[in-house]
């Protein structure tokens, strides 16, 4: 979980258009992680009056979901903003009752190259490759409207378009950046991109319907395996494979007190002192995810916040700072001011000050994690079961202990690259072992102190069959899926209307 309680990173929303074709080696690199692409969403053509708005709205969307994945940055679009608002867009394909912009596509194949690290410019073949995605983007959003049992709630279009909102903004420096560089405030965008995210989302389903019907057979993985030539196989890094169960020492009750002194003061400065709010979290607020931007949080639900800090933010006035109030989660104190909350979402500013963790009783943690210790190696209790009930880390806790890489989601952990914390805590111990209570930097950035149950060691070594079934099952069933939604996809084309009007991409390349 993030500072407030916050996911630490929020999952794209799923592309639905297949990725260009990967090399077999590709798929097999560890901690290989390649973000799919996002197409522009489709805007109706209802009368040629309305195009010009149409080609508006459909490159703000394109560039909102590009932005929103890091893809594209912030200032990049608005250069590119200002530098085509004279160049006439066009229309380059029709499918259905949806077109599709050469600027869609530009933006599509400009972005192929740069995840295929390819130098130089677009090339002729990469934009017909967009051009070919977008189509068959279109065509699954098609095939989705037509599927009158398939629906997606507001609140889940919602929350979707809140967190990539709030994605862009955190990447432009901020909500007035983001309105300069797009000309609509949050609000306003909102409301531009809400259906095409819930065609996106309804598209998303379709696909992952299709999916979920693929299944894959062992000798089928194994001759998937077999293609690959031995010397093109990578070699794996060391790598182990572990639970934990997590208490964060509580703080004393003079570091509490300490550190709600520090936060009444910069109360006071703002609310009888006239300090700019901004001013004060700039220079005193301990959260490294808002401190920069002042302290503004915009955007999210108050669902997603830790209880405690959703509580003030549901109820405060608005424009109003928040009394001082602790999270425990996090170990330190907040003020928030609310600027604007639309049902559960809110915009908000807030300062946090954490409590010195040297002032904190770390013994008690170390007692406690004792106990849980005990219980699992003397008294044959379960750790998957202690850890879900004693574990004070979220995450891992509603996994039983298990910790997955934050990066790729796997359970497997490069041993180099964890901290000396953990390779401390790992020392000596064989599968099956439960450590004694170590501190520990977590790996989202916390501190407390864990008692670590290993799993398994696996050396450096060059994939296989033996040691790595289950990774190159899960990359030869994602490649059979490809394979099948190709297929599917193709025979779909056959009943919606495309009409494509580029014959030679080199052509209107050449016209920019």
């Amino acid at each position: 979980m993030g500072f407030l309680g916050l996911p630490s990173c929020t999952r794209p929303l799923a592309c639905c258009f297949l990725q260009p074709a990967w090399g077999l080696r590709d798929f097999l690199y560890f901690g290989t992680s390649r973000t799919p692409m996002l197409p522009p969403a489709r805007n109706r053509l209802f009368c040629t009056d309305v195009l010009g708005f149409s080609m508006m709205l459909r490159s703000l969307f394109a560039s909102a979901l590009l932005i929103g994945l890091g893809l594209i940055g912030v200032d990049a679009y608005a250069q590119s903003h200002e530098n085509s608002r004279d160049l006439v867009d066009r229309v380059v394909a029709v499918v259905g009752s949806d077109v599709i912009l050469k600027s869609d596509v530009d933006q599509i194949a400009n972005t192929l190259v740069q995840q295929q690290d390819q130098q130089g410019d677009v090339t002729p073949e990469l934009w017909r490759e967009g051009l070919d995605q977008l189509i068959n983007q279109r065509v699954m959003s098609e095939i989705a409207r037509r599927d009158t049992n398939i629906t997606v709630p507001d609140e889940q279009v919602d929350a979707q378009l809140d967190r990539r909102i709030q994605q862009m903004a955190e990447q432009a420096g901020g909500e007035e950046a983001l309105a300069e560089a797009y000309g609509q405030t949050p609000a306003e965008l909102r409301e531009s991109l809400r259906e095409d995210f819930r065609d996106q989302l309804l598209a998303q389903r379709v696909r992952q319907q299709r999916l979920n019907r693929v299944r894959i057979t062992p000798s089928e993985i194994e001759e998937w395996f077999n293609e690959i030539p031995e010397e093109e196989l990578p070699v794996l890094p060391a790598s182990v494979r572990l639970s934990h169960i997590v208490r964060y020492p509580q703080p004393t009750e003079e570091a509490r007190a300490e550190a709600e002194e520090i936060i009444t003061t910069i109360r006071d400065s703002v609310v009888t002192g006239g300090a700019e709010f901004e001013e004060m979290a700039q220079q005193f607020s301990e959260d490294p995810g808002s401190r920069s931007q002042g302290g503004r949080i915009s955007g999210i639900s108050v669902n997603d916040f830790v209880p405690e800090f959703a509580a003030v933010a549901s109820r405060i006035e608005i424009g109003e700072v928040s009394q001082p109030f602790y999270n425990p989660t996090h170990t330190g104190y907040h003020i928030i001011r609310v600027n604007e909350r639309s049902g559960n979402t809110v915009d908000l500013n807030h300062i946090l000050i954490r409590v010195d963790p040297r002032g904190s009783n770390e013994e008690a943690a170390i007692e406690y994690l004792s106990a849980v210790r005990d219980s699992v190696v003397n008294h044959d209790q379960s750790f998957a079961r202690m850890a879900s009930r004693h574990s004070q880390e979220t995450r891992s806790a509603e996994m039983g202990g298990r910790v997955v890489d934050p990066r790729s989601g796997m359970p497997d952990l490069v041993l180099d690259r964890l901290g000396a914390s953990w390779q401390e805590s790992l020392r000596g111990l064989e599968p099956g072992d439960v450590s004694e209570p170590n501190r520990v930097r977590l790996l989202d950035g916390d501190r407390g102190y864990h008692i670590v149950q290993l799993h398994r060691r696996t050396p450096e070594h060059r994939v296989n069959l033996d040691m790595d079934y289950e990774r190159i099952r899960q990359f030869a069933l994602q490649e059979k899926q490809t394979r099948v939604l190709e297929e599917w996809i193709a025979e779909k084309r056959e009943e919606v209307y495309i009409e494509v009007m580029v014959e030679n991409p080199e052509d209107i390349m050449a016209a920019q």
